[in-house]
């Protein structure tokens, strides 16, 4: 599939000047990237995101962050037919205990499927938001390539360059 429209990441500010860095999710590894994989975690709505920044419970700072995309090919990890090319069923996308997964076997399943996709030429999928309290709707894109120009192209929108480092007044 692909994807033209507005995503949005909600970041500690202390990396808002570096808001498609996937450096975070490389080091630690996420729900569909192992560590070493780089990937960045995008949502479809402004409160997509931030019900994924504060999955911890309790309030944190954040920069919010809208990003131009023009992203293709996208895997649709919400149609149920596609994943079954893959031997998934939606429901393995949800598994709670993917952290524990990943530091016990080396790798989730989730992680697994990841890095099936990429070695299929996919730059990333979109998936559910699995975050506590998101909505039926809501829905998140991980990319796995990622740059300024197509097929995999993002922009951040910062007509004003208030992203820039080191900080500087509003201009």
């Amino acid at each position: 599939m692909q994807f033209r429209g507005t995503l949005y990441r909600a970041l500690s500010p202390y990396w808002a000047y570096r808001p498609l860095s996937g450096d975070g999710a490389k080091q630690f590894g996420g729900r569909f990237n192992r560590p070493g994989r780089a990937a960045l975690y995008l949502a479809g709505s402004v409160e997509t995101a931030l019900n994924e920044v504060q999955q911890a419970g309790m309030f944190a700072p954040v920069t919010l962050v809208a990003v131009a995309a023009d992203l293709e090919p996208l895997f649709d990890g919400r149609d149920t037919a596609a994943l079954s090319e893959f031997g998934v069923v939606p429901v393995d996308l949800a598994i709670p205990d993917w952290a524990t997964r990943q530091a016990v076997e080396g790798q989730a399943p989730t992680q697994a499927l990841a890095e099936r996709l990429v070695e299929a030429g996919f730059c990333g999928m979109v998936v559910p938001s699995f975050a506590p309290g998101a909505r039926p709707e809501a829905w998140n894109t991980v990319l796995w390539r990622w740059g300024a120009e197509p097929p995999h192209r993002l922009r951040v929108i910062d007509e004003q360059d208030r992203l820039r480092h080191p900080p500087a007044q509003p201009l």
